[in-house]
């Protein structure tokens, strides 16, 4: 059965925005500025679309105390408008009810232990020691290794790969494609053999996912060496990403697509890491430190705040007379440091 569509009236009241309106207007789906029709909720939260305010034919838009003056349409004025949008926009989210039970196709070992309310679709494979607790969802052809946890209310969307010792919280929601628990690149060298070669360092650890964390698509996160590699909880991931062994990442932060973290790296509370950064090991980034797309983190950063580097993009032909420059700045900082001083007045 389609639930009843909501008014504006509906979602002032339920998540606490200002309506000015039409409180009795049907509200059909969710879209963007320039996009939206006569039924839909557009918002605006990016001044850089304010201009598309004016010539926006959406029903309602969810927007600021300061461009409430200027909305053509009814609105809803938010305090933060692009969270309302979120919110209200996951009521008209689209994902198929998943049914309780086992799929014949399914491959579960003895010794596992489903709960009767999970989700197990086709052709999962699911090993002993196995815990899949009540209301998990597992997709298709998602592969569970020996002593892993599935928490409740978590969902594996399809082709996730729990290796071993994986322990995923409630409502965790992995993309995918994304593998948990993989070796990580432990390696040690002999250079007293006859033949000098490197040698794997096994890996021991786990690792360990908290509460309302998501994992985006063909993420990787290695399993620690000795102890386990943590995500705190609610901490959210993007595609592409790999977190190293014996990472911790701290509650509520959240990294872009193409980020890397390399070994046991220490990641802060309500960190942001832009898509392709990188974070290089053994390093701890403070609480609420914001790191830009792109950068190279090289030491560890022990205050909040926005940190970058990099060189940013520039004509093609100006970029190569730098580059040649660049090679000669050791030279010009001797000469500058040997030329004589002048003499103070």
């Amino acid at each position: 059965m389609t639930p009843p569509q909501p008014t504006l009236g509906d979602l002032a009241e339920r998540f606490g925005l200002v309506l000015r309106g039409d409180p009795a207007r049907p509200i059909t789906g969710v879209a963007t500025l320039a996009g939206a029709g006569a039924g839909e909720l557009a918002f605006l939260a990016n001044p850089r679309y304010r201009a598309q305010l004016a010539g926006s034919r959406a029903g309602a838009v969810v927007l600021g105390e300061a461009d409430a003056a200027e909305c053509p349409a009814d609105c809803l004025v938010a305090a933060d408008p692009y969270l309302a949008f979120a919110r209200i926009a996951a009521l008209f989210e689209r994902r198929p009810a998943a049914v309780p039970g086992i799929h014949p196709s399914a491959d579960i070992a003895p010794g596992a232990r489903i709960s009767p309310g999970a989700s197990v679709a086709a052709f999962c494979s699911i090993a002993d020691g196995v815990v899949v607790e009540e209301g998990a969802v597992l997709g298709p052809h998602c592969i569970v290794g020996p002593r892993c946890r599935v928490g409740a209310q978590s969902r594996l969307v399809a082709r996730v790969t729990l290796m071993q010792d994986v322990a995923i919280g409630k409502r965790v929601l992995i993309h995918p494609g994304a593998v948990l628990g993989a070796d990580g690149f432990g390696l040690a060298f002999d250079r007293s053999a006859d033949e000098p070669h490197w040698e794997k360092v096994p890996q021991l650890g786990g690792v360990v996912v908290g509460d309302d964390c998501e994992i985006g698509a063909n993420t990787t996160i290695d399993r620690g060496a000795l102890g386990d590699t943590v995500l705190e909880h609610d901490v959210r991931l993007d595609n592409q990403i790999q977190i190293a062994h014996n990472v911790h990442i701290g509650a509520h932060s959240a990294l872009a697509g193409c980020a890397a973290v390399a070994g046991s790296a220490r990641i802060g509370r309500y960190c942001l890491i832009g898509g392709g950064a990188g974070i290089l090991g053994h390093l701890s980034l403070a609480d609420r430190v914001t790191v830009t797309a792109m950068s190279l983190v090289t030491h560890s950063l022990r205050e909040a705040g926005e940190y970058s580097s990099g060189t940013p993009i520039q004509p093609n032909r100006q970029w190569r007379r730098n580059a040649a420059r660049f090679r000669h700045l050791d030279e010009i900082a001797r000469r500058i440091g040997a030329a004589p001083k002048e003499s103070e007045p």
